[in-house]
């Protein structure tokens, strides 16, 4: 998709597969019919929508719109553009996102909707850890926890790179678990987030803590890149997109992702 169009963001597409696959497949619970009100079902926010490749492509493959629409990706007057849009009537996209920051308190206000609706289900939320460095997270954070939001588990994507470095040289953050705690979550950490068991095991014990007074966050200690070797352990790889050869030698490496569309 990102070669297609030479525009996009691999990287953490890559880094994030296996926590969509086991989100969408394992986890929430659907209404077969898609809404935008979302009554009865759990609830998905993008915060970090630069990653949309990933997003569509398990969207698509969950039946929400054909995957043959994947190969619109970045085009003019596509549904599917470079970060996810609500004007085109996507199904599965509730918010427009990729102004970082933003995400926590969509979900959040999500969460509080369901509170007064009296709606248990559950508002899953994903950010980057490079976005956590935006101001407007610990104002949503610090509200979470202030009027127990414990219907929310949001998930921090934490692979220690963001566009122009590691993350600990643009911005150090120091304990990210320590400030979540700090600011009264209950959180939990996977360190192979790369593995959809592992994945699996850590939704769903963050599950069992929802309903108890606080928000809860899990993080996620994902590699960027994943699965292709040269995309691996390096910033690099972001927001650019694979040339010819590399394209070739990145699916050589993943041939069970190959589709026809």
């Amino acid at each position: 998709m990102v070669h297609k169009v030479n525009s996009g963001h691999p990287g953490g597409s890559l880094g994030c597969t296996e926590f969509f696959v086991a989100l969408y497949n394992e986890i929430m619970e659907l209404n077969e019919e898609f809404d935008m009100d979302g009554i009865g079902e759990d609830l998905f926010f993008l915060s970090n929508g630069h990653i949309s490749p990933v997003y569509y492509s398990v969207l698509a493959r969950k039946g929400y719109f054909p995957v043959e629409e994947l190969n619109t990706f970045r085009l003019i007057n596509s549904r599917l553009q470079g970060h996810p849009t609500t004007h085109e009537g996507l199904p599965g996209v509730r918010i427009a996102s990729g102004s970082l920051g933003q995400g926590m308190s969509v979900a959040l206000g999500a969460a509080e909707a369901k509170k007064l609706n009296n709606d248990n289900h559950i508002v899953y939320s994903l950010h980057g850890d490079g976005e956590l460095q935006e101001g407007q997270n610990w104002e949503a954070i610090m509200y979470a926890s202030a009027k127990k939001v414990d219907n929310i588990i949001a998930t921090v994507d934490l692979n220690g790179k963001q566009i122009d470095g590691a993350t600990d040289d643009v911005l150090p953050m120091g304990s990210v678990k320590a400030k979540f705690e700090a600011f009264g979550w209950d959180v939990l950490e996977v360190e192979q987030g790369n593995d959809l068991e592992a994945i699996i095991a850590g939704l769903k014990e963050a599950k069992t803590r929802t309903g108890k007074g606080k928000p809860v966050c899990i993080l996620l200690h994902t590699e960027m890149g994943n699965g292709v070797d040269f995309m691996m352990h390096t910033h690099a790889w972001h927001g650019k997109a694979p040339n010819d050869e590399q394209l070739a030698i990145a699916l050589e490496q993943n041939p069970e992702t190959l589709g026809d569309y």
